[in-house]
């Protein structure tokens, strides 16, 4: 007679309260770990970098200070010396162009008048270092020869004469004393000092003086 065989009676399933704990189980680690994943985040956001330290730990380059600038820049070129007086010497022509007097009386003879050019024409020597007080340095008069001559050659000859001298009693009278002491002997520096002492009350008052070069030393 056979025997029964004995089955292995099943494995009963876990209680209900237990089964009910295993999903609550797995929700808790999961939230503990987004929460500890977040944490780690914000501690790594808010720690400041290695290289920002450093650059905060060290301090700032100091800005090398620029050079001061030299009172002469180099390389600027110096001023030019003034130019030497100019030296001239007499001089005579043998032929002077006409000087075309007008009809009418002028103030001065025309003796005086013609005196005046001569001289300027043969000694510009004297005159280009005479200044004139009757404000033509308004017309680009240097001296009191500008008042006679208007242009010259190149070896010195009078080409064309300045009509503004023979109508003009200052240029005329300021000639005349001029020739005058020349030729008395009076040298040019002399010459100038006299006619700027007798015409320095004019000169203060009107304030006409041309611009007139010193004579040289020599």
């Amino acid at each position: 007679m056979t025997k029964p065989s004995k089955k292995t009676p099943p494995t009963p399933p876990p209680p209900a309260a237990e089964r009910g704990k295993a999903p609550l189980i797995i929700g808790l680690v999961t939230v503990a770990a987004l929460a500890v994943g977040a944490f780690v985040v914000i501690q790594n956001n808010n720690q400041p970098s290695a290289s920002a330290d450093v650059a905060s730990a060290q301090p700032a380059a100091a800005t090398p200070a620029a050079p001061a600038q030299s009172a002469a820049v180099p390389g600027t070129a110096a001023p030019p010396p003034p130019a030497p007086a100019q030296v001239l010497k007499p001089h005579t022509q043998k032929q002077y162009p006409p000087l075309a007097l007008p009809g009418y009386a002028l103030g001065r003879s025309q003796d005086v008048i013609r005196a005046a050019y001569q001289f300027a024409a043969e000694h510009p020597e004297i005159l280009t270092f005479v200044p004139c007080f009757c404000g033509c340095e308004r017309s680009g008069h240097k001296g009191n020869e500008d008042c006679f001559v208007k242009s010259r050659g190149a070896n010195g000859d009078v080409t064309e004469w300045e009509p503004h001298g023979m109508e003009c009693n200052v240029c005329l009278d300021v000639a005349t004393q001029a020739m005058q002491m020349y030729s008395s002997g009076a040298s040019v520096r002399d010459i100038r000092a006299a006619v700027e002492q007798k015409w320095a009350a004019q000169a203060a008052q009107s304030h006409t003086h041309t611009p007139t070069p010193e004579p040289p030393k020599n």
